[in-house]
């Protein structure tokens, strides 16, 4: 057994969770140990807080990562297939997170992977050449084969976003809380115009960190107002894993 396969085993990568917090974690990690963002229990104790989580501390291909320096490849569009789905918003005390149960499907290097959920970070879990954008979002998809694909979309400050206030206007401000808010939301509203994206392999951001992650995150961003930053702010001042070593994988430009 090589050691992403052994690491896959010890935390239980296959476990469905829809309280597990500010990552993908939150559609694919067990319920376990209390663990936090800062602090007591933040993530240098990720790995020492329960054995599920070895991962956090004995992974080598975790994130998230400094996207810099990337090898140009030619690999493919990411193609979701979403559709306009009920509004099912919850707060699970690490983020606030959308249920897309029903809500399309991500074509990625010839493979099918369900949309789960999307929830968001501040400031973004990865950075690029260093620098932190204010947020980030993490649209969670699953293959029937337990792998996961995350499409990573950075959020700047800028104008208003539309498809962002629609969530925000019912997002419930208390941990474990959870709203069916009438109307459809069009998640695709919520992608970039240009496709061109940052390709590597890597894990969930929070425990249990298991390595069993597709990376898709698109270069150029889109926008939100600082009133919309600073109302997810207000309940999450900060809800983003710190970076970690790419180690000896490949961090690959998609230029096409």
């Amino acid at each position: 057994m090589d050691r992403r396969s052994f690491l896959r085993h010890a935390t239980g990568a296959a476990c469905l969770c829809g309280a597990c917090g500010g990552s993908i974690a939150n559609a694919v990690a067990a319920e376990g140990a209390h663990w936090a963002y800062e602090g007591h229990g933040g993530p240098k104790e990720w790995g020492s807080l329960a054995p599920e989580y070895a991962a956090c501390s004995m992974g080598k291909e975790q994130s998230p990562i400094d996207l810099t320096k990337p090898v140009a490849a030619i690999m493919g569009d990411p193609v979701p297939s979403w559709r306009p789905m009920p509004l099912k918003v919850q707060n699970n005390g690490h983020t606030i997170q959308v249920d897309c149960a029903g809500g399309g499907n991500l074509a990625l290097d010839g493979k099918s992977y369900d949309l789960l959920q999307f929830h968001f970070h501040t400031p973004s879990e990865h950075t690029v050449d260093g620098a932190a954008f204010d947020m980030e979002c993490h649209f969670v998809h699953k293959a029937a084969d337990g792998g996961l694909a995350v499409l990573g979309v950075m959020i700047a400050k800028g104008a208003a976003n539309p498809a962002l206030e629609a969530i925000w206007q019912v997002m419930p401000t208390k941990g474990g809380e959870s709203v069916n808010a009438p109307g459809m939301l069009d998640a695709s509203m919520l992608l970039p115009k240009e496709t061109l994206s940052f390709r590597y392999a890597g894990s969930l951001t929070t425990p249990p960190c298991s390595e069993v992650v597709q990376w898709v995150v698109f270069r150029q961003a889109i926008t939100a107002s600082a009133d919309q930053i600073a109302r997810f702010a207000k309940l999450f001042p900060m809800n983003a894993r710190p970076v970690m070593p790419l180690n000896r994988r490949k961090l690959l430009l998609d230029v096409m």
